[in-house]
């Protein structure tokens, strides 16, 4: 099973615009509801880009689970976010102008490409994620985001994301220079609260 490269888009067309802000949905979201999202967010001179999921899932079973149990999914999953950076990058956006904001499946999808392919990006903001895997394979995470901004916001607890996990990504992270805040909020509960999107545009697109 595979995912068809499926992108929408909205704010400021590709080729014009100079900042590309890439946002990837949760499980059972879409690329619309996430796109939404980005009228709270200090990004109105951004292209939007949001890859679709096939059936509105990245990967079958918890980020948590066995990687070869989320495959063949996981792995065209990180290759439609690869792809969407392409997009930017092919249309003239430099790197350290790409932006990344996620949500729960879609944050630790981000977080799992970013650290796979670190480098110098404009900055990510990832809400109630982690790195992909039952066990953390630190040989897969390369480069250097030589001082990319990276915002985790949390809730403790979660149902799906342990907040070790998230403090464990944030030290990988930090491990490969990215400057990284993380906020951890008790009993929030799975969703995105307004504190976490004024942190990501003070931090992230400010």
């Amino acid at each position: 099973m595979s995912h068809i490269l499926n992108i929408k888009t909205a704010g400021i067309p590709l080729n014009q615009a100079e900042k590309a802000l890439i946002m990837i949905h949760g499980r059972g979201g879409s690329a619309q509801d996430i796109l939404s999202l980005s009228q709270h967010l200090n990004v109105k001179d951004y292209a939007l880009l949001a890859p679709q999921a096939l059936n509105h899932t990245w990967y079958p079973y918890s980020f948590m689970a066995p990687v070869d149990q989320n495959e063949p999914w996981l792995s065209s999953a990180l290759e439609m976010v690869a792809e969407t950076v392409k997009a930017a990058v092919d249309a003239g956006i430099k790197p350290e102008n790409i932006y990344f904001f996620g949500f729960s499946q879609g944050a630790c999808l981000a977080l799992e490409f970013l650290a796979r392919n670190a480098q110098k990006f404009g900055g990510a903001a990832a809400i109630i994620g982690g790195v992909i895997g039952d066990k953390i394979n630190r040989e897969n995470y390369k480069g250097d985001f030589a001082g990319t901004p990276v915002f985790l916001g949390t809730s403790n607890p979660d149902f799906h994301v342990p907040v070790e996990r998230v403090y464990a990504t944030a030290n990988i992270l930090r491990e490969m220079n990215a400057e990284v805040t993380e906020k951890v909020y008790a009993n929030f509960g799975h969703s995105i609260n307004t504190e976490e999107i004024e942190l990501a545009n003070s931090i992230i697109f400010k």
